[in-house]
Order: structure tokens, then sequence, then C-alpha cells
């Protein structure tokens, strides 16, 4: 029988002809991330025992994207000791406020097709866009992996999920993900892979991929993947650091089991306080009022995500009472936007428009909001009191939903918006 293409990647990694669903294998990592917080902890462990060299300077990547700039006095230590893990180990490849670890590693060249790689960010799925293995690590196994390059899996059961026919304008990759865990739930995938294919996700952008991918894991899922295809290897050319080779599943592979969405039906959908599981169409909460949009994360702050909000809020006022943050994936997206006129679009409507960062997504910085306010954003968590006050309620929705929103103050339909 057939390997998947996390069967695949785990068989190449461990030097075995094949692997199935279920074992356990030792595996080389190719590239592993940390971000500014996880660099403090690994300097730190890497100080108290007396580990002196990480496994391959070239191949360990350091994004202070959290704290980016810090805000309270206990994020500066993990600024400081992560430039002296960077410094004290002679590692490359360091990008200090540079934007999101996951938007910096698909971008800068560092994911490549069948590789395994690791990070100390539960978003680490992301890279599957680009069909490698990618998942988040806690730190004790980040300080293990940067000291010795490998790691042991147990190899995860594959789902796939076939999304079928073509998707009506307004509709994105980020209603895709919600779909997928209106259907399965937040558990749904529990230490699984989520392999994604099918022909609405053929025509999805690398952005619109790099989103579904990056949201594998609210399903619990321990990565997410697609296969190899021409817009692989178009956004890879001239990218890629390493080989770029195709990399799909083999025929009569053995799935877990597969969910089929239809593309054809599906509408802009609508993550509700306090669960990214809890979704529901846009119909059902429209009229939502909300006093804060978030236009950014590594989840929607990418081009095409800024591309179409700004298509949907060009020449227009957001209401007086509402602040819409646009926060940049990483400096690239922030150039490409003042180069192409969208970063003007947006504070022509009002927006506050920051420096790259992970910004209120991860509770670190900007953007926080009060008891009883309501916030409609591009990431991916709404947990309750993530974005400040336990009393506040977060809203997850696409780019275009959440322009939309930001034009009338209220959750609103983007299909709803006369161009």
């Amino acid at each position: 029988m057939g390997m998947t293409i996390t069967e695949k990647i785990f068989a190449r990694a461990s030097g075995k002809a094949d692997v199935k669903a279920g074992d356990l294998v030792d595996a080389k990592i190719d590239c592993a991330m940390l971000t500014d917080g996880g660099a403090a902890l690994t300097y730190a462990a890497f100080q108290e025992l007396g580990i002196e060299s990480v496994w391959d300077k070239d191949k360990i990547v350091v994004c202070v994207d959290h704290a980016a700039p810090p805000c309270v006095v206990a994020h500066t230590k993990w600024v400081t000791d992560a430039i002296r893990f960077v410094q004290s180990l002679d590692i490359t490849h360091f990008y200090n406020m540079h934007g999101v670890s996951h938007q910096i590693l698909p971008e800068q060249g560092f994911v490549s097709p069948g590789a395994l790689i690791v990070g100390g960010d539960s978003h680490t799925t992301t890279y599957g866009a680009l069909g490698a293995f990618s998942t988040g690590l806690g730190s004790t196994e980040m300080v293990w992996v940067s000291a010795m390059g490998q790691l042991w899996f147990r190899v995860p059961e594959t789902i796939r999920v076939e999304v079928s026919g073509k998707l009506k304008p307004m509709i994105m990759g980020k209603d895709i993900i919600l779909r997928l865990l209106q259907v399965i739930g937040p558990n749904g995938a529990t230490y699984k892979a989520l392999e994604f294919g099918g022909e609405a996700i053929r025509e999805l952008s690398i952005d619109g991929r790099l989103t579904i991918c990056n949201m594998a894991v609210e399903a619990g899922a321990k990565n997410g993947i697609i296969e190899t295809d021409e817009k692989t290897f178009a956004y890879l050319r001239g990218r890629a650091r390493d080989t770029v080779s195709e990399w799909v599943s083999d025929p009569g592979c053995n799935y877990d089991s597969t969910i089929h969405l239809d593309g054809d039906k599906l509408e802009p959908m609508v993550a509700c306080p306090h669960n990214p599981g809890n979704v529901v169409s846009v119909s059902e909460v429209k009229g939502t009022k909300v006093d804060q949009i978030l236009l950014g994360s590594c989840t929607g702050g990418r081009m095409e995500d800024y591309r179409i909000a700004a298509s949907i809020m060009k020449g227009h006022r957001i209401p007086r009472h509402l602040r819409c943050l646009v926060i940049p994936a990483s400096a690239q997206v922030q150039k490409d936007m003042i180069d192409e006129g969208l970063a003007k679009i947006f504070l022509d409507c009002g927006c506050i428009f920051s420096s790259p960062q992970c910004g209120p997504c991860g509770g670190m910085q900007m953007g926080f909001i009060g008891p009883g306010e309501v916030c409609i954003g591009t990431h991916n968590r709404n947990f309750r009191g993530r974005m400040g006050s336990p009393d506040a309620e977060i809203y997850l929705a696409s780019p275009a939903t959440a322009a939309a929103t930001a034009l009338t103050g209220y959750i609103t339909d983007p299909r709803n918006i006369i161009l």
C-alpha cells in the first residue's frame, strides 16, 4: 500500500523505505524555528546544562515577533536573551522584529516540499501549505532539537479533507478552515495530519493555503499539509533555499477518514466566542455591534488578505466609534503594501497602521479590548481573555468579512458590499 505525503516525509527523515501511521521513528530535523520567548528559554537551558553549540547554526531560524517591540518589562528579557542566544551560538538566521515567524519562514525560502520542520509555536503547522511536514513543539523539545537536530515522532494518521467545487467571490481560505472546524470541532483531528485537496484547494493562492494550514492546529491536528503543484513551484522559484520537488500522496494510500466539503455552497463563516470551533455562517451573527477590527496576524496578514480588504474599504471612512488595526505579517508585506498603495487606502479609511508583529493576537502588544467590547479579526484564536479583558468577546472571520464589518461597525456579510 502507498503512503500519504506525511508518511513519505517521515520515511525520508528517518532513513526508512516506508513507514505507516502509528510507527515510532527517530527523524532528522531540516529546520527549527524559535520565537523570542522560546529562544530565551532555550538560551537559559543551554546555560544551565552547559551546552555550547547548536546542531547546525544554518538550520535554526530565530524570529523576535511576539514582543516586537516589547511593551512590558518582563518581555524585554525575552528579546535580550534571544539576541544573546543568537550571538553566543553564532546562529546565522535572525529576524529581529521583521514580522511573524510563520510568514517569514515561507517568504524567505526556509520551507521546501518534503522538509521536516519544527517550531516553538503551535501555528508552525502553517508551512504544510508548501508540502512540508511542520508542527509546533514545547520548550523542552525545542532545547533538545536545537542541540541535537533530531527527535522521535509517532507517525500520525491522515484525515483527507476534500474540498470540491469553486469558491464564490468573497469566499476565502479562512472560510474553508472555519467550515472544517464547524464540522469536526476543536478536537476532531487530535494528533492527526489534515491533508487538504480537491478543486477548491487547487484554485487557492499560496496565501490562502497558508491560512488553512495555519489553523489546522485549531482542530488539534499534528500538522496540516497540501500536495505540491505548479502554484507551489511558482511561489518557491527563486525563493527556496533547498531543492524543490513534487510531494503527493500515493494512489491507494491509507487515510484514517475522508471529509468532503462543498466549495460551491460555502458561505462566509465566523467563529464566535470563545472557541475557534464555535463556528456559524455570517448570516447567523450579522448585525452584531463591534468595537475593534483586526486585519493581520500570521493567519490573515498577507498581501492577498490586504488586497481584498482594501478593495472593499477603498474610498470609505470607518465609523468613528470603531478601531481598525492593520498589522502586516512581515516587513516585506508592509513594504509591498506601501508600494501598492494599500497602506494609504487603509490610512485614508481611518485605520491604525502598525509595524509587523504578532500584536493583539497573542495578547502581547497593542490592541487589547476592554470589558464588554467586541473584536472581530482575521487571526486564529478567540479564547476568553486572549486579547485583554475576560469580559470581552472575540470573533474570527476572513479578511473580506472583517473589512465589510469595518465599513458598518456591525458584523456584515461581504457579499452584500457593492464594490
